[in-house]
């Protein structure tokens, strides 16, 4: 059997920065145990897998398409990179004709558009609520150690516990905090926290301006330690920020070590639009 595959650099023009996700174009149905054997293979954060959903369907001319997304230990419900990524080979690669695609997936139908040199991403749009600090005080200090934390929220809806470091600190601070992530296995006692996400308020001066928030991504639980640039996060912190700042267009950058960056904007439709751009940085067949 052969199948198309890609990897995709997610938001970012530059290639070997971004998100990379492999992208797999399925001609014919794939037995259920080859999709995580697949993605345990290619061994990235994400890899996306795009079906056919009619017999007669076509990926340069259909527009509505199916779409799943494993990590190398098990399939995840959401994952805004490899929609992005997906969504570039469709667009880039296949030259797919349509305006808008939508994809069919665990968390509903998603829409992706072209907008000049940007791929824009309608996903949903996560509330968060306050979080005591004693549930979740062993997890904090495995993540942050003594530094001061200015807000704590959850996302029920997503099981992502949102950690706001004080405003005190730099940019800097947050890229250079080393983290032991597979620590949080064990300090998680409650068993609701499935990822957690450090972020920090942008700052309007310095040669970083221009970002409204910053942030980072953990999420051992599912077997990723760090995930360089997250859409699922961000539908989760596109909601808190906004809340924060009183603003509904915002320009977030995750600062792992590769980066990447993300526009957003809350939608009136309680949903929120996330664009980047990618590089295609590999083209092949699986071959099994």
């Amino acid at each position: 059997m052969q199948i198309p595959i890609f990897t995709v650099d997610a938001f970012t023009n530059r290639p070997f920065s971004g998100n990379p996700a492999a992208v797999c174009l399925l001609e014919n149905d794939l037995d259920e145990d080859l999709h995580q054997k697949i993605a345990t293979e290619m061994n990235l954060s994400e890899t996306a897998f795009i079906r056919k959903l009619h017999p007669g369907d076509d990926f340069t001319k259909s527009s509505c398409f199916g779409l799943r997304w494993f990590t190398p230990a098990n399939e995840v419900p959401l994952c805004g990179h490899a929609t992005l990524a997906a969504a570039a080979v469709l667009f880039h690669i296949q030259k797919n004709t349509n305006s808008v695609l939508t994809f069919v997936t665990l968390s509903g139908e998603l829409k992706a558009r072209q907008v000049e040199d940007h791929i824009v991403l309608d996903l949903p749009l996560y509330l968060t609520y306050p979080q005591v600090l004693q549930e979740v005080q062993e997890l904090i200090k495995a993540a942050v150690g003594d530094m001061i934390v200015q807000d704590l929220r959850y996302s029920p809806d997503t099981k992502k516990l949102l950690v706001r470091l004080s405003d005190a600190y730099e940019r800097s601070v947050l890229e250079e905090l080393q983290v032991s992530a597979q620590r949080f296995l064990s300090a998680e006692k409650t068993g609701k926290v499935k990822g957690l996400i450090l972020t920090l308020k942008g700052n309007c001066s310095g040669k970083h301006k221009g970002h409204d928030f910053y942030s980072r991504y953990f999420a051992p639980w599912y077997g990723l330690l760090e995930d360089p640039v997250t859409g699922s996060a961000h539908a989760v912190l596109s909601s808190y920020w906004s809340e924060q700042l009183g603003k509904k267009e915002m320009l977030a950058f995750q600062c792992s070590r590769r980066g990447g960056e993300l526009k957003i904007s809350l939608r009136n439709d309680g949903r929120v639009d996330i664009a980047g751009q990618i590089a295609v940085v590999l083209k092949g067949n699986l071959t099994f």
